[in-house]
């Protein structure tokens, strides 16, 4: 046999490996997308209220809202908008998801395991996993960042019909046909450095944490390469992605969502670290903290959701455990 007709009868996972983990990624990403979509919601209009710089400038929209709490929030959508106002913005979510999850997941791996030169069965430093995942996060969101624009801007598209305002957006497609034709090729990636300062400290905490917490399992305990490993990994991914990622979500939504002017600029604040400090001025340390029940509530079940999924569906296709 020929050494191209030998590569032709190899599965497709080994011919074609990052491509094949592209995909399984982008499949478990988008599983663990709809099950909590729900939660993102309710997370990003808990973010958008009291912001202090609508109030001081008398933006469109700064009559008080008639919810505060995460509960409250999610029921007051679902009575006023209706239930399937829930899943409003899920179609560009899951994009987002299959191009951000799919890049970040084989960064990571192609970093971790040809740069970063971790060897199996051996402990990896901690410092090399920060690295790898943190660089992953990064580049992945920075690709995906024009899809988490439209994802932002459709989510609050209920809330603008419920103060009488008109809709921005027919839909996914006319949203970014809309932004792009306002603000150009640069308007598709507004607010793309706090959304890839949050993508890099939400991926130290889910990825590194994931994998160091698994591995160390597997190195230092009885336990195996199964769902409890991956189910307890996940846990502690999804909590400490939670607390590192929150803050700068908070300022991610804020600058994404504000109202811009015909060259693309934001009218409320000049830039992500603007954001912060108003905020901070404005509404107290705190605030940074918006949202942090479902953003916690949302990452738990969706790292348990994408891991459990990930894992089973790399096994199931012959493709060696992350």
């Amino acid at each position: 046999m020929s050494p191209a007709e030998e590569e032709r009868s190899l599965p497709l996972p080994e011919r074609w490996p990052r491509v094949s983990k592209f995909a399984l990624s982008a499949c478990a990403a988008a599983v663990a997308e709809l099950v909590t979509f729900p939660l993102d919601l309710t997370k990003t209009r808990l973010q958008i209220q009291g912001e202090a710089a609508v109030r001081r400038d008398g933006a469109a929209g700064a009559q008080a809202l008639p919810y505060r709490g995460m509960l409250r929030t999610a029921a007051g959508i679902a009575q006023e908008e209706g239930v399937r106002k829930l899943w409003q913005g899920a179609t560009p979510a899951v994009y987002r998801h299959i191009v951000y999850t799919g890049v970040r997941m084989v960064t990571y791996e192609h970093l971790r395991d040809s740069v970063l030169g971790r060897v199996e069965g051996e402990s990896f430093p901690l410092w090399k996993a920060v690295v790898g995942g943190m660089s992953a996060g990064a580049i992945g969101q920075f690709f995906a960042s024009p899809t988490d624009l439209v994802k932002v801007q459709m989510q609050m598209e209920g809330k603008r019909k419920l103060e009488g305002k008109p809709l921005r957006f027919r839909g996914v497609h006319h949203a970014f046909l809309k932004i792009l034709s306002e603000g150009g090729v640069r308007g598709l990636w507004a607010g793309w450095v706090p959304n890839v300062q949050r993508a890099a400290l939400v991926n130290m905490g889910d990825l590194t944490t994931y994998d160091s917490v698994k591995h160390f399992l597997l190195l230092n305990t009885t336990l195996v390469d199964n769902s409890v490993t991956h189910s307890v990994s996940s846990a502690c991914s999804g909590l400490v992605a939670a607390v590192l990622g929150t803050p700068a979500d908070v300022v991610k939504t804020r600058v994404m969502n504000q109202p811009r002017d015909k060259q693309g600029r934001g009218l409320l604040y000049k830039s992500s670290m603007d954001c912060l400090i108003q905020t901070v001025q404005g509404e107290g340390f705190m605030s940074l903290y918006k949202g942090f029940i479902p953003t916690w509530m949302r990452m738990a079940p969706w790292s348990l959701v994408f891991w459990l999924t990930y894992e089973q569906i790399r096994r199931m296709c012959g493709v060696t455990s992350f």
